[in-house]
């Protein structure tokens, strides 16, 4: 019987607690296996209210408040970076743009990661109808392994 090893591991976050969970987890199983890791982080825009109709704003407003979060998002990467630095982990980052689990699989591909570490939120029933199940998405069209942690 042989143990498959990880060489590269994806890690998403989405700056909230549960992911920063998911993030520790992921930075400890890439310490324990000598692992290298790539930060990942989506920036899903129309998921935002600023643009659902309730607000009218320009073309700089936008682009503003679009830097704003990528910024925010490089923030939440970078930290990342610095606690594989801590683990003696080699880290680096990558964003990504639209939809989150389609995002999140194009990515692992593209970075030659084989095995993904995300969080679940653990939502139930209406609001995981109405808000969708990212996780789950990613974990049905996945090729490869992934890591849920909740």
């Amino acid at each position: 019987m042989s143990i498959h090893t990880y060489e590269r591991i994806l890690i998403c976050t989405d700056g909230t607690k549960l992911s920063d969970k998911a993030v520790e987890s992921g930075l400890a199983l890439a310490a324990a296996l000598d692992a290298e890791v790539v930060a990942f982080t989506v920036l899903d825009y129309h998921l935002h209210s600023y643009f659902e109709g309730t607000l009218a704003l320009t073309i700089q407003e936008t682009t503003r408040i679009e830097k704003e979060w990528r910024e925010k998002a490089q923030a939440r990467l970078d930290l990342i970076v610095q606690k594989g630095h801590t683990r003696d982990v080699k880290v680096s980052t990558a964003l990504g743009q639209g939809a989150v689990a389609e995002a999140i699989i194009k990515a692992a591909k593209k970075h030659k990661s084989d095995l993904i570490v995300m969080a679940s939120h653990g939502r139930k029933g209406v609001a995981r109808v109405l808000l969708g199940s990212e996780t789950t998405a990613v974990l049905t069209h996945s090729l490869i392994p992934v890591l849920v942690l909740r």
